[in-house]
């Protein structure tokens, strides 16, 4: 039976391409599901933390993503002490949930300098604050945006695996590794 609407989730091949096709429109429409994943780390205690973070960079061929972060946020210190994460997207028009893992490196100082400066004005407050994310304040408003080079840093996101389910009239759920070259495998949904 075919999947009416969204015939790209009757193959392999197919749904690997439609996964890439929303995660580099998330990189350059801001209303793309994409646009804003949510991240999961684990954090020094073992508690699980999710955030949404921003959809950067994708890049097929290199099976990675890339997003943009304050140096002194939480996420910075858990994923140097864990390298790893999960991504997780839902795309509602698509009814396609994406579960990716990822190896969890960054690009920092003279290496994002030119990043940095194609930023606008108004997108460098995101990074550099008085005090650092999430130390607490006496008031909601008690803090300083000041826009430092020297907090920015790029999240790179080494894809590792894939786990892909479709909710279509017929679910159908698909894993991808790198470790086999992305070929995909159907699994029960």
């Amino acid at each position: 039976m075919s999947s009416d609407l969204h015939p790209w989730a009757e193959t392999l091949s197919a749904l690997h391409d439609q996964v890439w096709t929303r995660l580099i429109r998330g990189v350059h429409d801001r209303r793309a599901a994409a646009r804003h994943p949510t991240l999961a780390t684990v954090s020094a205690d073992g508690t699980p933390q999710a955030r949404t973070i921003v959809l950067r960079a994708a890049d097929r061929c290199a099976a990675s993503l890339r997003f943009y972060t304050d140096r002194h946020s939480a996420k910075v210190a858990e994923l140097r002490a864990q390298p790893k994460a999960s991504l997780h997207i839902w795309d509602n028009s698509a009814h396609l949930q994406m579960r990716l893992l990822a190896d969890v490196s960054f690009v920092m100082d003279e290496d994002v300098t030119a990043i940095w400066a194609s930023l606008p004005e108004v997108a460098r407050h995101s990074y550099g604050s008085t005090p650092a994310p999430g130390q607490p304040l006496r008031d909601a408003l008690d803090y300083q945006k000041t826009p430092d080079p020297a907090a920015f840093i790029v999240g790179v996101l080494a894809l590792q695996e894939m786990d892909i389910l479709h909710l279509g009239p017929q679910h159908r759920r698909a894993r991808f590794s790198r470790a086999k070259g992305w070929q995909g495998v159907w699994c029960a949904p």
